[in-house]
Formats: C-alpha cells, structure tokens, sequence
C-alpha cells in the first residue's frame, strides 16, 4: 500500500495539467469475476464509446467554460461602460444643478430688487397724488389771483390813456 502513495505521488507530479480536473476510476476488484464477457466486450467496443463520450464532454466542458469566460468578460465590459455612463449623467446633472440654482438665486436677486424698485415707484406716486389733492385750491387762488392782475391792469390801462 506504500507503494501505490509513492506512486499516485509520482504521477501527479507528471501530470502536465495539475489544475484540471481528472476522472477519478474505480481501482481494480481484488474479488475474482465470475460473470463470463461476451466477445464483444473482450475486443473493447464498449469502452471506445464511454471514451468518446468522455472525450466529448471533455471538449464540450472546455468550450462551455471559455463561452462563460467569454460571457462574463462581456458582463464585466458592459458594467464598466454603464458605470461610466451613469458617472458621466450624474456628472452633468449636478453640473445642471449648479446652473439651475445659480439661475434661481440670479432671478431671485433681480425680483427682490424689481419689487423694491416698484414699491419706490408706487410710494412717489402715492405721494405725488396726496400733493395734487392740495394743487386744486392753489388752482383755484391762482385764477383768483389771475383775475386781480387782470382788473390792476385794466385798471393802470386806464388811468394812463386818460386824454
């Protein structure tokens, strides 16, 4: 039994894949057989079959295998293009924020300072019509007073065309 250890050592050693995967076949019965093989089966027919058959699924494993290498290289591609598609979206809308509230505090200034300036506007006017309210009567003294020139002169007028 030592022996055997020594030697499965040995042919792992050897072995030019140690990373893949090996079948594993059942060692040799130590019990003698007592069913009799048919000639078929002593010129081995059967096993080329299960040897093709592993073969097969051998070379259909490995392409299996570099199509899921293949799939997830695409996956790990796309997810590094979205990534940077969704940095560069999220980049510009936090540069359109920035706009945006720059915009909004702009408009904000420029009303509060319309409002003032029409607030100031509206106090003058309010203003200029309480003063018109007294330029009746000083209308009113001014025709008087128009009138009095008037009657002076007409007045002086006369005295000085005396003949």
């Amino acid at each position: 039994m030592r022996e055997m250890e020594e030697g499965e050592v040995a042919d792992s050693s050897k072995d030019p894949f140690p990373n893949c995967e090996t079948l594993i076949t059942e060692p040799p019965s130590t019990t003698p057989q007592t069913s009799v093989e048919s000639p078929e089966e002593e010129d081995g027919a059967e096993s080329k079959p299960s040897a093709f058959n592993q073969t097969d699924i051998f070379k259909a494993l490995q392409v299996v295998e570099r199509d899921s290498v293949a799939i997830a290289e695409s996956f790990t591609s796309l997810y590094a293009s979205l990534r940077l598609a969704l940095s560069e979206v999220t980049g510009s809308s936090v540069d359109h924020m920035r706009c945006f509230s720059d915009a909004a505090g702009r408009i904000q200034e420029s009303t509060l300072d319309a409002a003032t300036r029409g607030n100031r506007y509206i106090n003058s006017c309010l203003r200029l019509n309480e003063e018109m309210k007294g330029m009746d009567s000083l209308a009113a003294h001014l025709k008087l007073l128009r009138r009095n020139v008037d009657t002076l002169d007409s007045a002086v007028n006369k005295l000085l065309r005396l003949p």
